[in-house]
């Protein structure tokens, strides 16, 4: 009789650090953060690309109506011979 009990504690205690070692694996892997990276990185990319754009627009929009045609008329006068 002891020898059973023996061996009945025996598998009950292997069970239970079986049991102990696939919930602190769970928790480990629940708890990770391996993945959170990439949206974060996407949302930094999709910012960027879009200031930018407004950036450049606004460049854009200045050069083409503020400064162009300034300059432009003050390369023609610089290279105008005939004045």
């Amino acid at each position: 009789m002891k020898h059973i009990t023996h061996k009945a504690r025996k598998f009950v205690k292997r069970m239970e650090n079986k049991a102990s070692s696939a919930m602190l694996k769970t928790k480990h892997i629940i708890s990770g953060n391996s993945g959170e990276g990439y949206v974060d990185t996407a949302v930094k990319i999709l910012i960027a690309v879009v200031i930018g754009a407004l950036v450049l627009a606004g460049l854009y929009k200045l050069f083409g109506e503020t400064v162009m045609p300034t300059l432009t008329q003050r390369i023609q006068e610089m290279f105008n011979y005939r004045d």
